[in-house]
């Protein structure tokens, strides 16, 4: 934990909670009923992001011996990526995405302003929740890569379960079933291009997948 505790480690993950906020600030702030004022949340989020950078910062390079953030990943890996991306993207909007927007159309959006919100809190959350701080934490706790990649996939399988077993019109078990498989397999690429690529490529393969809103919102003008 003294690594945790580090300043330097602190300083980081203060800043990138920083960053971290301002890109999902859109997304509260559009966010229709929501419970709290969006400053309210903002500062939420911040403060649980100094926390789950802090995870990354601390411990993925130590226990991974890779670095964090490569600003020139390997062409191949970039390529690998983008690719993968492209594919999971069309498979979503071909397959999934209309009978989801039906049950959860919070998730979809309805014009380019909110597209570009839930896109930015995409972006910036959701590796981090779901790949960057879990696969740190578990490399600390058990200090191999396979348990670490194994359990974050598993971390994100049990959010998408709870999520589809909450919404007011659940899915049918055909479509949470191509969900979760998806989920599984997207999970164990994307934590094996993170090793590969650093927090970059992440960041890349989920704007390519949010970016395939834009040819429903093609479709809809």
């Amino acid at each position: 934990m003294r690594h945790l505790a580090q300043p330097r480690v602190l300083l980081r993950a203060i800043a990138a909670s920083l960053l971290t906020t301002a890109a999902c600030f859109p997304r509260l702030e559009l966010w229709p009923n929501r419970p709290c004022p969006a400053g309210y949340l903002a500062a939420v989020v911040f403060f649980c992001c100094i926390f789950l950078w802090g995870f990354v910062f601390a411990w993925h390079t130590q226990y991974s011996g890779r670095p964090v953030l490569m600003l020139k990943p390997d062409r191949r890996w970039f390529a690998a990526a983008t690719v993968a991306a492209l594919l999971v993207a069309l498979t979503l909007h071909q397959f999934l995405d209309p009978a989801l927007r039906a049950k959860i159309p919070g998730d979809y959006p309805a014009d380019l302003k909110q597209w570009l919100g839930l896109t930015l809190f995409a972006v910036a959350f959701y590796p981090l929740f779901f790949i960057f701080a879990p696969f740190a934490w578990c490399l600390r706790l058990f200090k191999s890569q396979r348990v670490a990649t194994v359990l974050t996939v598993l971390f994100g399988a049990f959010v998408l379960t709870t999520k589809a077993h909450s919404t007011p019109a659940p899915v049918s078990n055909a479509v949470f079933a191509m969900l979760l498989a998806g989920r599984v397999a997207a999970g164990f690429l994307a934590v094996w291009l993170y090793l590969r690529g650093g927090m970059l490529l992440i960041w890349w393969w989920t704007l390519l997948i949010e970016s395939r809103n834009l040819l429903s919102l093609a479709d809809n003008s």
